[in-house]
Protein backbone atom coordinates (compact mmCIF):
# COMPACT_ATOMS: atom_id res chain seq x y z
CA UNK A 1 0.00 0.00 0.00
CA UNK A 2 2.70 2.62 1.07
CA UNK A 3 4.48 1.52 -2.91
CA UNK A 4 0.74 2.35 -4.09
CA UNK A 5 0.64 5.80 -2.60
CA UNK A 6 4.15 6.70 -3.23
CA UNK A 7 3.00 6.21 -7.35
CA UNK A 8 -0.27 8.00 -7.26
CA UNK A 9 1.91 10.78 -5.14
CA UNK A 10 4.27 11.23 -8.45
CA UNK A 11 1.64 10.75 -11.11
CA UNK A 12 -0.12 13.36 -9.23
CA UNK A 13 2.92 16.00 -9.27
CA UNK A 14 3.68 15.31 -12.35
CA UNK A 15 0.25 16.16 -13.63
CA UNK A 16 0.27 19.47 -12.00
CA UNK A 17 3.78 20.23 -13.62
CA UNK A 18 2.11 19.68 -16.90
CA UNK A 19 -0.48 21.86 -16.29
CA UNK A 20 2.41 24.67 -15.89
CA UNK A 21 3.17 23.81 -19.32
CA UNK A 22 0.56 23.17 -21.84
CA UNK A 23 2.08 23.57 -24.79
CA UNK A 24 5.21 20.68 -24.90
CA UNK A 25 3.30 18.06 -22.95
CA UNK A 26 0.50 15.23 -23.56
CA UNK A 27 -0.69 12.27 -21.57
CA UNK A 28 -1.54 8.93 -23.19
CA UNK A 29 -2.68 5.76 -21.81
CA UNK A 30 -2.59 2.25 -23.32
CA UNK A 31 -4.19 -0.41 -22.92
CA UNK A 32 -2.35 -4.26 -23.59
CA UNK A 33 -2.58 -7.63 -23.61
CA UNK A 34 -0.54 -10.52 -25.06
CA UNK A 35 1.16 -13.57 -24.68
CA UNK A 36 4.29 -14.65 -23.00
CA UNK A 37 6.94 -15.57 -25.07
CA UNK A 38 8.67 -19.16 -24.47
CA UNK A 39 12.50 -18.40 -24.35
CA UNK A 40 12.95 -21.36 -22.28
CA UNK A 41 11.92 -24.71 -21.53
CA UNK A 42 12.22 -24.31 -17.69
CA UNK A 43 9.58 -21.42 -18.15
CA UNK A 44 6.31 -23.64 -19.68
CA UNK A 45 4.68 -23.85 -16.43
CA UNK A 46 4.50 -20.52 -15.88
CA UNK A 47 2.44 -20.06 -19.38
CA UNK A 48 -1.07 -20.37 -18.50
CA UNK A 49 -2.74 -17.14 -19.78
CA UNK A 50 -3.20 -14.30 -21.55
CA UNK A 51 -1.44 -11.15 -19.50
CA UNK A 52 -2.54 -8.03 -19.70
CA UNK A 53 -2.36 -4.35 -18.21
CA UNK A 54 -2.15 -0.63 -19.46
CA UNK A 55 0.65 1.88 -19.38
CA UNK A 56 0.02 5.57 -18.55
CA UNK A 57 2.67 8.08 -19.92
CA UNK A 58 3.61 11.69 -19.14
CA UNK A 59 5.18 13.13 -22.23
CA UNK A 60 7.06 16.22 -22.84
CA UNK A 61 7.21 17.61 -26.44
CA UNK A 62 10.78 19.46 -28.06
CA UNK A 63 10.90 21.55 -30.99
CA UNK A 64 14.49 21.98 -31.58
CA UNK A 65 15.46 24.36 -29.14
CA UNK A 66 18.56 22.39 -29.15
CA UNK A 67 20.35 20.85 -32.01
CA UNK A 68 20.19 17.40 -31.11
CA UNK A 69 16.69 17.43 -31.08
CA UNK A 70 16.33 18.34 -34.54
CA UNK A 71 18.78 15.59 -35.50
CA UNK A 72 16.54 13.39 -34.24
CA UNK A 73 13.31 14.50 -35.53
CA UNK A 74 12.29 15.63 -32.55
CA UNK A 75 11.77 13.31 -29.93
CA UNK A 76 10.01 13.60 -27.15
CA UNK A 77 10.96 11.98 -23.40
CA UNK A 78 8.96 11.23 -20.11
CA UNK A 79 7.86 8.89 -17.52
CA UNK A 80 5.55 5.84 -17.95
CA UNK A 81 3.45 3.79 -15.22
CA UNK A 82 2.81 -0.02 -16.26
CA UNK A 83 0.89 -2.12 -14.42
CA UNK A 84 0.38 -5.69 -15.30
CA UNK A 85 -1.54 -9.17 -14.47
CA UNK A 86 0.46 -12.07 -15.60
CA UNK A 87 -2.45 -14.54 -15.75
CA UNK A 88 -0.26 -16.84 -13.55
CA UNK A 89 -0.96 -16.95 -9.84
CA UNK A 90 3.02 -17.92 -9.09
CA UNK A 91 4.38 -14.64 -11.77
CA UNK A 92 1.95 -12.11 -9.50
CA UNK A 93 1.73 -8.93 -10.91
CA UNK A 94 3.89 -6.42 -12.15
CA UNK A 95 3.98 -2.66 -10.99
CA UNK A 96 6.46 -0.42 -12.98
CA UNK A 97 7.88 2.94 -13.24
CA UNK A 98 10.08 3.97 -16.78
CA UNK A 99 11.77 6.34 -18.69
CA UNK A 100 11.39 6.67 -22.00
CA UNK A 101 12.18 8.41 -25.51
CA UNK A 102 9.85 8.19 -28.01
CA UNK A 103 11.21 8.72 -31.73
CA UNK A 104 9.37 9.48 -34.94
CA UNK A 105 9.40 8.09 -38.46
CA UNK A 106 7.17 8.97 -41.72
CA UNK A 107 5.36 11.62 -40.99
CA UNK A 108 5.36 11.76 -36.95
CA UNK A 109 2.58 9.07 -37.54
CA UNK A 110 4.86 6.10 -36.53
CA UNK A 111 6.61 6.09 -32.90
CA UNK A 112 9.24 3.90 -31.50
CA UNK A 113 9.29 4.40 -27.54
CA UNK A 114 12.26 3.17 -25.35
CA UNK A 115 11.51 2.50 -22.08
CA UNK A 116 14.09 1.66 -19.28
CA UNK A 117 13.17 1.17 -15.37
CA UNK A 118 12.51 -0.32 -11.95
CA UNK A 119 9.16 -2.88 -11.29
CA UNK A 120 7.88 -4.59 -8.46
CA UNK A 121 6.90 -8.25 -8.25
CA UNK A 122 4.28 -8.98 -5.99
CA UNK A 123 4.81 -12.44 -6.11
CA UNK A 124 8.54 -13.30 -6.42
CA UNK A 125 10.01 -16.51 -5.51
CA UNK A 126 10.02 -18.14 -2.03
CA UNK A 127 11.52 -21.50 -1.03
CA UNK A 128 8.52 -22.35 1.05
CA UNK A 129 5.78 -20.51 -0.12
CA UNK A 130 6.23 -19.59 -3.92
CA UNK A 131 9.39 -22.28 -5.16
CA UNK A 132 7.83 -22.53 -8.48
CA UNK A 133 8.55 -18.91 -9.47
CA UNK A 134 11.72 -19.48 -10.99
CA UNK A 135 11.63 -16.31 -13.38
CA UNK A 136 12.07 -13.58 -10.54
CA UNK A 137 14.21 -14.19 -7.54
CA UNK A 138 13.70 -10.63 -6.13
CA UNK A 139 10.41 -8.20 -5.80
CA UNK A 140 12.76 -5.37 -7.54
CA UNK A 141 13.24 -5.91 -11.17
CA UNK A 142 14.84 -4.09 -14.21
CA UNK A 143 12.27 -3.93 -17.19
CA UNK A 144 12.71 -2.51 -20.19
CA UNK A 145 9.60 -2.07 -23.18
CA UNK A 146 9.69 -1.38 -26.77
CA UNK A 147 6.44 0.48 -27.75
CA UNK A 148 5.79 1.07 -31.43
CA UNK A 149 2.33 2.77 -32.40
CA UNK A 150 0.75 4.15 -35.57
CA UNK A 151 -0.31 7.50 -33.85
CA UNK A 152 -3.02 9.99 -35.06
CA UNK A 153 -3.08 13.32 -32.78
CA UNK A 154 -5.75 15.71 -32.11
CA UNK A 155 -9.03 14.04 -33.86
CA UNK A 156 -11.46 15.36 -31.16
CA UNK A 157 -10.51 18.05 -28.85
CA UNK A 158 -7.47 17.51 -27.98
CA UNK A 159 -7.79 13.67 -27.78
CA UNK A 160 -5.84 11.24 -30.63
CA UNK A 161 -5.71 7.44 -31.38
CA UNK A 162 -2.93 5.01 -31.20
CA UNK A 163 -2.12 1.58 -31.81
CA UNK A 164 0.89 -0.88 -32.29
CA UNK A 165 2.62 -3.79 -30.70
CA UNK A 166 4.62 -3.68 -26.98
CA UNK A 167 7.36 -5.99 -25.96
CA UNK A 168 8.01 -6.16 -21.99
CA UNK A 169 10.77 -7.83 -20.24
CA UNK A 170 11.42 -8.08 -16.84
CA UNK A 171 14.72 -9.43 -15.49
CA UNK A 172 16.74 -8.84 -12.05
CA UNK A 173 20.03 -9.51 -14.15
CA UNK A 174 21.07 -12.60 -11.71
CA UNK A 175 21.29 -9.93 -8.76
CA UNK A 176 19.68 -13.11 -7.13
CA UNK A 177 18.28 -16.52 -8.37
CA UNK A 178 16.66 -17.14 -9.84
CA UNK A 179 16.10 -15.88 -12.82
CA UNK A 180 14.70 -17.33 -15.83
CA UNK A 181 13.07 -14.10 -17.11
CA UNK A 182 9.66 -13.16 -18.91
CA UNK A 183 9.15 -11.65 -21.84
CA UNK A 184 5.78 -10.50 -23.09
CA UNK A 185 4.85 -9.55 -26.31
CA UNK A 186 1.24 -7.57 -26.94
CA UNK A 187 -1.04 -5.38 -28.96
CA UNK A 188 -1.73 -2.37 -27.45
CA UNK A 189 -4.84 0.10 -28.05
CA UNK A 190 -4.68 4.00 -26.63
CA UNK A 191 -5.76 7.06 -26.29
CA UNK A 192 -3.51 10.35 -26.29
CA UNK A 193 -4.74 13.75 -24.45
CA UNK A 194 -2.72 17.11 -25.87
CA UNK A 195 -3.07 19.73 -23.23
CA UNK A 196 -2.85 22.66 -25.34
CA UNK A 197 -5.28 23.35 -28.00
CA UNK A 198 -2.06 23.51 -30.86
CA UNK A 199 1.46 22.56 -31.69
CA UNK A 200 4.23 24.82 -31.89
CA UNK A 201 6.29 25.54 -34.74
CA UNK A 202 9.22 22.61 -35.36
CA UNK A 203 12.59 24.85 -35.40
CA UNK A 204 14.80 23.70 -38.57
CA UNK A 205 17.73 26.07 -38.51
CA UNK A 206 20.29 23.79 -37.32
CA UNK A 207 23.44 23.21 -39.76
CA UNK A 208 24.34 19.37 -39.54
CA UNK A 209 27.70 19.59 -40.91
CA UNK A 210 30.21 16.78 -40.76
CA UNK A 211 31.82 16.07 -37.25
CA UNK A 212 34.45 13.77 -36.63
CA UNK A 213 37.28 13.40 -33.93
CA UNK A 214 40.38 11.77 -32.66
CA UNK A 215 40.76 8.76 -31.20
CA UNK A 216 39.92 9.12 -27.40
CA UNK A 217 40.95 6.79 -24.81
CA UNK A 218 38.98 5.77 -22.15
CA UNK A 219 39.25 3.87 -18.71
CA UNK A 220 36.22 2.42 -16.92
CA UNK A 221 35.32 0.92 -13.31
CA UNK A 222 31.94 -1.10 -13.07
CA UNK A 223 30.81 -2.79 -9.83
CA UNK A 224 27.70 -5.25 -8.69
CA UNK A 225 26.35 -7.71 -7.00
CA UNK A 226 25.31 -11.00 -8.75
CA UNK A 227 24.91 -14.64 -7.80
CA UNK A 228 24.94 -17.84 -9.92
CA UNK A 229 21.88 -19.55 -10.84
CA UNK A 230 22.43 -22.30 -7.92
CA UNK A 231 19.62 -21.08 -5.56
CA UNK A 232 21.04 -20.09 -2.37
CA UNK A 233 24.37 -20.01 -3.63
CA UNK A 234 24.94 -16.58 -2.07
CA UNK A 235 25.53 -12.92 -3.61
CA UNK A 236 29.17 -11.76 -4.25
CA UNK A 237 30.26 -8.88 -5.29
CA UNK A 238 32.25 -8.56 -8.81
CA UNK A 239 34.51 -5.74 -10.38
CA UNK A 240 35.56 -5.02 -14.12
CA UNK A 241 38.16 -3.06 -15.11
CA UNK A 242 38.09 -1.75 -18.95
CA UNK A 243 40.44 0.45 -21.24
CA UNK A 244 39.02 1.03 -24.62
CA UNK A 245 40.07 3.53 -27.77
CA UNK A 246 37.32 5.38 -29.34
CA UNK A 247 36.41 7.18 -32.44
CA UNK A 248 34.04 9.45 -33.22
CA UNK A 249 32.57 9.39 -36.57
CA UNK A 250 29.72 11.73 -36.79
CA UNK A 251 27.51 13.53 -34.05
CA UNK A 252 25.64 10.11 -33.96
CA UNK A 253 27.84 7.58 -33.23
CA UNK A 254 31.67 6.36 -32.48
CA UNK A 255 33.21 2.79 -32.80
CA UNK A 256 35.43 1.26 -29.73
CA UNK A 257 37.83 -1.77 -29.37
CA UNK A 258 39.22 -2.50 -26.03
CA UNK A 259 39.97 -4.92 -23.29
CA UNK A 260 37.80 -5.80 -20.14
CA UNK A 261 39.21 -7.77 -16.99
CA UNK A 262 36.91 -9.38 -14.47
CA UNK A 263 37.36 -10.45 -11.02
CA UNK A 264 33.51 -11.92 -10.72
CA UNK A 265 33.60 -13.67 -7.24
CA UNK A 266 30.51 -15.49 -7.44
CA UNK A 267 32.74 -17.85 -9.93
CA UNK A 268 34.90 -18.55 -6.66
CA UNK A 269 32.03 -20.37 -5.09
CA UNK A 270 30.76 -21.79 -8.48
CA UNK A 271 34.42 -23.58 -8.69
CA UNK A 272 34.21 -24.68 -5.29
CA UNK A 273 30.77 -25.84 -5.33
CA UNK A 274 30.88 -27.99 -8.73
CA UNK A 275 34.63 -29.27 -7.91
CA UNK A 276 32.65 -30.91 -4.65
CA UNK A 277 29.26 -31.39 -5.72
CA UNK A 278 29.85 -33.32 -9.61
CA UNK A 279 33.38 -34.47 -9.89
CA UNK A 280 32.85 -36.12 -13.07
CA UNK A 281 33.11 -32.60 -14.75
CA UNK A 282 36.57 -32.06 -13.84
CA UNK A 283 36.63 -28.92 -12.41
CA UNK A 284 39.70 -28.17 -10.20
CA UNK A 285 39.15 -25.70 -6.98
CA UNK A 286 42.09 -24.07 -7.44
CA UNK A 287 40.87 -22.89 -10.90
CA UNK A 288 40.87 -19.16 -11.49
CA UNK A 289 38.21 -17.42 -11.26
CA UNK A 290 39.32 -13.88 -13.42
CA UNK A 291 38.37 -13.71 -17.36
CA UNK A 292 39.95 -11.39 -19.44
CA UNK A 293 38.37 -10.60 -22.70
CA UNK A 294 38.70 -8.25 -26.26
CA UNK A 295 35.89 -6.61 -27.55
CA UNK A 296 34.19 -4.41 -30.39
CA UNK A 297 31.56 -1.45 -29.56
CA UNK A 298 29.49 1.22 -31.02
CA UNK A 299 28.31 3.99 -29.36
CA UNK A 300 24.71 6.25 -30.17
CA UNK A 301 24.70 9.85 -28.77
CA UNK A 302 21.32 11.38 -27.95
CA UNK A 303 22.11 14.70 -26.11
CA UNK A 304 24.49 13.85 -23.19
CA UNK A 305 23.25 10.14 -22.88
CA UNK A 306 24.68 8.00 -25.28
CA UNK A 307 23.09 4.03 -25.96
CA UNK A 308 26.30 1.47 -25.84
CA UNK A 309 26.44 -2.15 -27.57
CA UNK A 310 29.60 -3.96 -26.90
CA UNK A 311 30.52 -7.72 -27.84
CA UNK A 312 33.51 -9.12 -27.02
CA UNK A 313 35.15 -12.64 -26.27
CA UNK A 314 37.33 -14.29 -23.29
CA UNK A 315 40.94 -14.52 -24.39
CA UNK A 316 42.01 -15.69 -20.42
CA UNK A 317 39.37 -18.34 -19.66
CA UNK A 318 40.05 -20.82 -17.23
CA UNK A 319 36.91 -21.72 -16.04
CA UNK A 320 34.25 -22.77 -18.47
CA UNK A 321 31.37 -20.66 -17.73
CA UNK A 322 28.12 -19.70 -20.39
CA UNK A 323 30.70 -19.89 -23.06
CA UNK A 324 33.51 -17.37 -24.59
CA UNK A 325 31.54 -14.90 -26.49
CA UNK A 326 29.90 -11.94 -24.24
CA UNK A 327 27.40 -9.12 -24.76
CA UNK A 328 27.03 -5.88 -23.07
CA UNK A 329 24.42 -3.00 -23.78
CA UNK A 330 23.31 0.02 -21.23
CA UNK A 331 23.12 3.46 -20.81
CA UNK A 332 25.73 6.28 -20.54
CA UNK A 333 25.31 10.02 -19.17
CA UNK A 334 28.55 12.12 -19.45
CA UNK A 335 29.47 14.45 -17.22
CA UNK A 336 31.74 17.62 -19.24
CA UNK A 337 33.65 16.32 -21.80
CA UNK A 338 35.76 13.44 -19.76
CA UNK A 339 33.57 12.33 -17.17
CA UNK A 340 30.96 9.67 -17.40
CA UNK A 341 28.68 7.27 -15.70
CA UNK A 342 27.00 4.72 -16.93
CA UNK A 343 24.51 1.00 -15.93
CA UNK A 344 24.88 -1.60 -18.53
CA UNK A 345 23.82 -5.28 -18.75
CA UNK A 346 26.74 -7.86 -19.43
CA UNK A 347 24.88 -11.34 -20.57
CA UNK A 348 26.16 -14.23 -22.61
CA UNK A 349 23.52 -14.50 -25.15
CA UNK A 350 19.95 -14.32 -24.10
CA UNK A 351 21.27 -15.19 -20.57
CA UNK A 352 21.94 -12.24 -18.31
CA UNK A 353 25.21 -12.59 -15.92
CA UNK A 354 24.90 -9.30 -14.27
CA UNK A 355 24.48 -5.38 -14.29
CA UNK A 356 27.18 -3.33 -13.92
CA UNK A 357 27.21 0.49 -12.58
CA UNK A 358 30.16 2.25 -13.63
CA UNK A 359 32.43 5.28 -13.85
CA UNK A 360 34.90 6.24 -16.41
CA UNK A 361 37.20 8.74 -17.85
CA UNK A 362 37.57 9.50 -21.67
CA UNK A 363 40.88 11.52 -22.30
Amino acid sequence: MRNLLSIILLLTSVVLYAQDDKKNTYFDFNYFGGNIALHNNDILHLIKGHPEGFVFSFNKKTYGSKVWEQRYNYPEYGVSFMYQDLKNDVLGNNIGLYGHYNFYFFKRHLMLRIAQGLVYSTNPYDKYENPKNIAFGSDILSSTYLMFNYKKDRLFNGFGLQTGVTLVHYSNANVKAPNTSVNTISFNLGLTYNLASEDKDFITDSVDDKFTEKIKYNLAFRSGINESDIIGSGQYSFYVLSAYADKRLSHYSAIQLGTDVFFSNFLKELIYYQSVAYPELNVNRADDYKRVGLFVGHELFVNKISVETQVGYYVYYPFDFEGRTYFRIGLKRYFGKTLFGAVTLKSHGAKAEAVEFGVGVRL
